[in-house]
């Protein structure tokens, strides 16, 4: 699977993140991480621990992780 794709002016970019272990987790860096500009949509699976960001442009990976601390979670990088 491609990390990042573009997809009808669209990127889509999977983020690992550690810590998550059920819905309220999966809301919680949902949350934050829609709360970014740009950002269309957000899917977080705690089983995976992935996290698909739907957004208009590249975002920033700094701006990712201070949004997935916020949560209370940590961003291991890119899937």
């Amino acid at each position: 699977m491609t990390a990042q794709t573009d997809v009808s002016d669209s990127v889509t970019t999977v983020y690992k993140v550690t810590g998550m272990s059920c819905g309220h987790c999966e809301g919680s860096v949902s949350g934050e991480i829609s709360q970014l500009p740009g950002v269309s949509s957000v899917k977080a699976v705690a089983s995976t621990g992935e996290v698909t960001v739907v957004s208009v442009a590249p975002l920033d990976d700094e701006t990712v992780r201070d949004a997935v601390d916020e949560a209370g979670f940590e961003l291991a990088g890119k899937a």
